[in-house]
């Protein structure tokens, strides 16, 4: 399942429902790795076809010569910056005050700029009037004026144009003093009316009980994503590097066909089990292909049939014995209420409705977790949660007796919830 997830990209949405927000985190870290993979691939192919040398690094050239480097923090893994977590991140207090103070100013030198271009508009105007008025008298008494006095009267006009020009410029330097001092005094005004706003709307929401319970929800609900998100993340990384301690991945395909080979005679003794006999041997090549999800509960049965049946799906190690947490075709809800009055730790192994493998449901402290186990290969694992790989799913519940689940959860299986129906509940899966 977990292999056509990350061929596909695609996780279908009911499927992913039933995952829990720490198996969407590490199922997801997983999708962007295949992602990586596929363009590191396609790079180094399109490489090759062009008689280049593969690419080994994530530093790529592009056409024009540009070239992309992320950032890598001491870990050795892209650095990524979370505003407000980072040394030197401006507390939100002083960011908001300099936000307020920005959009002030800005406003204010807008409202100085639009009054600055009347003012120039009505001092052009005024001076432009005065100069043709006084041309217009100079002109009307120049037929007055003798042959003799016409340079003076043109040095008299050069002088009174000069006065005005003066005049003009220091109006105009008083028109451009008061802007700015009109500019400062909108700024602080506006700064003050951000501020009284922002102070009134934080006293009413003081004084709203029922908005400071929803602010206190959504400030833990953020927080709570996060450190999810981060717990996911080393999660992911202690599961794969515990995986290769414990030597549980891949490879388990030849293991699990000698201990079917060594099993064969106890597998078929195996069946004569407290519930009706069924004789049914793994065949040499596998003759069913099954579709990629189940679509009803014969499907199911006849699933665990041909392919669990051999592989001793449910039965206690080295005994005839079905294990006392090994349950039917039963939902969440009816799980949980198995699961109710018992203490944390306590567990049980459904066969599942959404995939072809099982659904582990555990009893926590606070509630009750359900991790999908995906049986679909020669090999058990934890759809999104665990690389490691069992060969039986006797092995992997064993395996989690002593090595917890998730180091966030700090799931261990301690106590086997077991059947309180007559007949029990995975009897059709036998009959």
């Amino acid at each position: 399942m977990l292999q056509q997830i990350l061929r596909d990209l695609y996780i279908d949405p009911e499927l992913l429902a039933e995952l829990n927000d720490e198996q969407k985190h590490i199922l997801f870290y997983k999708m962007r790795e295949e992602q990586v993979r596929r363009w590191r691939e396609r790079e180094e192919k399109l490489h090759e076809e062009e008689g280049l040398r593969p690419v080994r690094t994530r530093r790529v050239a592009s056409k024009n010569g540009k070239r992309v480097q992320w950032l890598r923090g001491n870990d050795g893994e892209v650095w990524v910056w979370i505003m407000g977590e980072a040394p030197g991140d401006k507390p939100y207090d002083q960011i908001s005050e300099e936000l307020m103070a920005e959009k002030a100013r800005q406003q204010a030198q807008k409202e100085a700029d639009e009054l600055w271009k009347k003012k120039e508009e009505e001092i052009t105007k005024k001076f432009r009037d005065a100069m043709a008025k006084e041309k217009a008298r100079i002109v009307a008494e120049k037929w007055k004026i003798e042959m003799e006095d016409r340079k003076a009267a043109k040095l008299l006009e050069e002088k009174i144009q000069e006065e005005l020009k003066k005049r003009e410029e220091e109006e105009r330097q008083r028109g451009e003093e008061q802007i700015r001092q009109q500019e400062g005094r909108r700024a602080q005004e506006l700064y003050l009316s951000l501020k009284r706003a922002q102070q009134f709307c934080q006293h009413n929401e003081k004084e709203d009980p029922e908005w400071e319970e929803q602010l206190r929800r959504s400030k833990a609900a953020d927080e709570e994503m996060s450190c999810r998100a981060r717990r996911a993340r080393d999660e992911y990384r202690r599961q794969s590097l515990r995986a290769i301690q414990k030597g549980k991945v891949a490879g388990l395909s030849n293991q699990f066909q000698g201990a079917a080979l060594n099993n064969e005679q106890g597998t078929k003794q195996a069946i004569t089990c407290p519930v009706p006999p069924l004789t049914m041997t793994l065949p040499a090549s596998k003759a069913w292909e099954w579709p990629p999800r189940p679509f009803s509960r014969d499907v199911i049965i006849q699933w665990f049939r041909v392919e669990q049946l051999p592989r001793r799906a449910g039965f206690e190690r080295n005994t005839n014995t079905i294990a006392p947490w090994f349950h039917g075709i039963i939902s969440r809800q009816e799980a949980e209420e198995l699961l109710m009055n018992k203490s944390e730790g306590a567990f049980l192994v459904r066969v599942s409705e959404k995939i072809w493998g099982y659904a582990l449901s555990y009893r926590h402290q606070s509630g009750f977790k359900h991790f999908l186990v995906d049986a679909s290969g020669d090999f058990y694992s934890f759809l999104g949660v665990d690389p490691n790989r069992h060969a039986t799913l006797t092995d992997l519940i064993d395996f989690h007796k002593e090595e917890i689940i998730t180091s966030s959860g700090g799931e261990l299986l301690l106590d086997p919830c077991s059947q309180t129906k007559n007949p029990p509940d995975y009897s059709p899966l036998f009959e």
